[in-house]
C-alpha cells in the first residue's frame, strides 16, 4: 500500500533534519528522503563542518597561533601528509552522520534512501534499490546546493577541483590557485596558506567578501598577504593548459595576460540549487536564477502545500539560518504558533585564518543611512588574554554606535575565536544596549570579552575628542 505522511522532507541537511524533527515532535507523521548514503547534506558532508574541521587541523599542524606563545616557528614540512590533514575531517563527518541518523530515528521519522522526484503536488516517486511512491499533505524541499561548474573549466576532480572534490585530494599541492574570493574561496585559501602551500586568489572584483565592513575586509586582505597569500584583484582565468602528465603544473592564463603555474586549481565562485531531477517544471513550481526555488516570507512556494528552505532558496545560505528556516516552515504548515519568522539580527561567521565575524550594520551602511555614528576599537594584542595567547597579529574588535544615544548598531571582529565572541555582540545589537551598559558589565578576567569593554571606552573617548590608543591607557 502507498504510504501517506503529514510531511515529506526531501534532503537530510541542517534545514531538512530540523524541520522533520520539529514536525515529528508535534506528533505529525514525517518522512525524509535522502539520496546519499550518509546523512547531513552539505552541512555535514561537504560544506560547513568539513571546511571548519580542516581549518582547525591546519591551525594545529602549522602551530600558527602558538608561535607567539613559545617563540618557536613550527615547520610543517612534507612529513605532514594529506592523510593527517583529512583525518579529523573524516572523524567529524562520520560522527555527525550517525548523530543525524540517531536524531531521525529518535523522533520516529521514516527514512527513505533514494532519489526523489515529483509526480504531482502531493506524490513523490523514490528511485533507488526499491522504487516506491509516497504521498504527503505537505512537502518541504531542502535539497541544498552544489558547486556551479562553468563550461570553460576542465574539472577532473584531481587537480581541477570544486569545493566538494577538494575534500578528497590524494596529495598536498605545493601551490594552488583559488578562483573566487567569497566565503568558500577565502576559507580554503587561508587553510592552504596556513599549511605552507603557495596560494593565489584570483578575484574579478576589487575587494573580497563585499558584504563585510570595508575596514575589516581590508584588514583580512593584509593578514592574508602577511601569510604570503597573493590576491590578484580585478582578474579572472581565461584559459587552462592541463597536461596529461599529472606531475606537470597547470598553466593558467589570466585576463591580465599573466600566467600562473600551479599544481592545483580550486573553483569557488558560486553554487546552484540542487533541484535537477525533482521535476519542478512538471508540477509548475516556480524557480529562479542558479536553480533556486522561489518562496515567500513563510518559505512557501507558489504551490501552497510545498515549501522550500536552506541553500536551495539562495541567500543567506548559512547552516544556522537554514535550520531556523526549516523550523519556521513547519510552524506555518501546522500552525504550531511558536517560531513564525527569522530573527532580524543574526551573525555572519567566516572561518578564515584569522576568523572574521559580524552582526548589525557596517560603517558603509551607517553612512548611507545618514546615521550620526561613532566607532570604537580594541586590539587582541592589547588585552591580557591576548598576551597570554601570544596574539601578536592585528586582530581587533570594532563597534559602530549612534553618537547621540550611544546605542550599539554593529559589531565586527577579526581574530581568534571571532565566530564565538560575536554572540555577545549579537545580544548587544538585538537588545539595543549602549556603550554605558558595556562599560558597567563585569567579565571574567582575563578573557577576550574585555575587547568589548575596551572598544566601548575607545568609542566614548572618540565622542569626547580624546583617542584612547591601547588597553594600557584604560582607567
Amino acid at each position: 500500500m502507498k504510504k501517506k505522511f503529514d510531511l515529506i522532507v526531501i534532503g537530510s541537511g541542517p534545514a531538512g533534519e530540523k524541520a522533520a524533527a520539529k514536525a515529528a515532535y508535534f506528533g505529525y507523521k514525517v518522512a525524509i528522503i535522502e539520496k546519499e548514503r550518509k546523512y547531513g547534506g552539505a552541512g555535514v558532508q561537504t560544506g560547513t563542518l568539513p571546511s571548519k574541521t580542516l581549518k582547525e587541523t591546519a591551525l594545529y599542524l602549522s602551530g600558527i597561533y602558538q608561535k607567539g606563545v613559545f617563540g618557536v616557528d613550527k615547520e610543517i614540512g612534507r612529513a605532514t601528509g594529506v592523510h593527517d590533514f583529512l583525518y579529523r575531517k573524516n572523524v567529524v563527518t562520520n560522527h555527525m552522520h550517525k548523530a543525524v541518523a540517531y536524531n531521525l530515528k529518535k523522533h520516529g521519522i521514516e527514512v527513505f534512501e533514494g532519489f526523489a522526484s515529483f509526480i504531482d503536488t502531493t506524490h513523490i516517486i523514490i528511485t533507488g534499490e526499491l522504487e516506491q511512491i509516497i504521498e504527503g499533505k505537505y512537502i518541504l524541499i531542502a535539497t541544498g546546493s552544489y558547486p556551479y561548474h562553468p563550461e570553460n573549466i576542465p574539472f577532473d576532480n584531481k587537480r581541477v577541483l570544486d569545493s566538494d572534490s577538494i575534500l578528497n585530494i590524494k596529495r598536498f599541492p605545493k601551490s594552488i590557485c583559488v578562483l573566487g574570493a567569497g566565503v568558500i574561496g577565502c576559507e580554503y585559501a587561508t587553510i592552504f596558506g596556513a599549511m605552507g602551500v603557495k596560494t593565489f586568489i584570483v578575484n574579478d572584483h576589487d575587494k573580497i567578501l563585499g558584504f563585510l565592513d570595508s575596514e575589516i575586509s581590508e584588514a583580512l586582505v593584509e593578514q592574508m598577504r602577511k601569510n604570503e597569500i597573493k590576491i590578484l584583484f580585478n582578474n579572472s582565468v581565461v584559459e587552462f593548459e592541463v597536461s596529461e602528465d599529472e606531475m606537470q603544473p597547470l598553466r593558467l592564463k589570466l585576463r591580465s595576460g599573466e600566467y600562473l603555474n600551479v599544481e592545483m586549481f580550486l573553483f569557488a565562485a558560486g553554487r546552484s540549487g540542487n533541484i535537477r531531477g525533482l521535476n519542478c517544471a512538471g508540477i509548475g513550481l516556480e524557480t529562479g536564477k542558479r536553480e533556486t526555488v522561489l518562496v515567500n516570507d513563510k518559505f512557501q512556494t507558489n504551490i501552497p502545500n510545498i515549501y522550500a528552505v536552506g541553500d536551495v532558496i539562495g541567500f543567506p545560505a548559512l547552516a544556522s539560518t537554514s535550520m531556523e528556516q526549516g523550523r519556521i516552515a513547519v510552524t506555518h504548515m501546522f500552525n504550531t504558533a511558536d517560531l513564525e519568522s527569522l530573527a532580524d539580527v543574526f551573525p555572519y561567521g567566516i572561518y578564515t585564518v584569522p576568523e572574521v565575524s559580524m552582526v548589525g550594520i557596517t560603517e558603509e551602511q551607517a553612512k548611507s543611512s545618514n546615521i550620526d555614528y561613532g566607532v570604537g576599537y580594541s586590539y587582541f594584542r592589547d588585552t591580557a588574554r591576548g598576551k597570554i595567547m601570544g596574539d601578536n597579529d592585528n586582530g581587533y574588535l570594532k563597534l559602530i554606535f549612534d553618537k547621540k544615544s550611544k546605542v550599539i548598531k554593529g559589531v565586527h571582529i577579526m581574530g581568534h575565536f571571532a565566530t564565538e565572541l560575536i554572540h555577545f555582540g549579537m545580544q548587544l545589537v538585538q537588545e539595543k544596549k549602549t556603550l554605558d551598559h558595556l562599560i558597567s558589565t563585569v567579565f571574567n578576567y582575563p578573557t577576550l570579552h574585555d575587547l568589548y569593554k575596551y572598544a566601548s571606552y575607545d568609542g566614548l573617548g572618540n565622542i569626547a575628542g580624546k583617542k584612547v590608543k591601547t588597553a594600557g591607557e584604560m582607567i
